[in-house]
């Protein structure tokens, strides 16, 4: 079964760790909810693209969004609370990006973006990429979840045997667009075998 279509914005923050895979498997499945996608690349997640994906994982993935803004420009609408979008993924989300939102540091348009999903009461969702975990690592977690932040660690959902990567990025990749509640749920559920979301 198909998600309807939805008229919804979403701005997708994608930081440079591990795990770029997952950044465009988050923008296809928005894309074919029918979301409008604001797209900001930190300068390392664009060689993490390359370096894990290929080198045209890049174009692929600003070819899916609907806008495309420059990490630097904090005069971008998605900067200010008056701009109307549903909520944010930050997929990864590295620990440098979790520090600066936790710290409410807004100091690039990602963190920028990130903390007026926070301060405007929106779903924030942070695929934090990083193993093992320091005490700051879990302090920045803690406080991000406080705030209202939904931290979902890009952790396989083995009970479903994923028989390649591609099945396991594109099942964490739909349960953090699902967290967003945008339309019925896209990720694999438990207990099913055909991939709706439902019994």
């Amino acid at each position: 079964m198909t998600a309807p279509k939805t008229s919804a914005r979403v701005v997708l923050g994608v930081s440079g760790a591990s795990g770029a895979a997952l950044a465009v498997d988050c923008a296809a499945i928005l894309h074919g909810l029918g979301v409008e996608i604001d797209l900001v690349l930190s300068p390392m997640a664009e060689k993490t693209l390359a370096l894990e994906c290929g080198a045209a994982a890049q174009d692929a993935l600003r070819a899916l969004a609907t806008r495309v803004h420059a990490i630097g420009n904090l005069g971008a609408a998605i900067a200010s609370g008056s701009c109307p979008v549903a909520g944010m993924i930050v997929v990864p989300c590295s620990m440098r990006s979790l520090a600066a939102i936790a710290a409410g540091l807004d100091d690039n348009l990602l963190t920028r973006a990130a903390g007026v999903q926070l301060k405007e009461r929106r779903p924030l969702v942070l695929l934090a990429r990083e193993a093992p975990l320091t005490l700051a690592h879990l302090r920045n977690m803690t406080s991000v979840t406080e705030m209202g932040a939904i931290v979902l660690p890009p952790v396989p959902a083995f009970y479903l045997k994923p028989a390649t990567t591609a099945e396991i990025t594109a099942q964490i990749a739909a349960r953090a667009v699902d967290l967003l509640r945008l339309a019925p749920p896209v990720a694999k559920a438990w207990g099913t075998t055909s991939g709706t979301g439902g019994e």
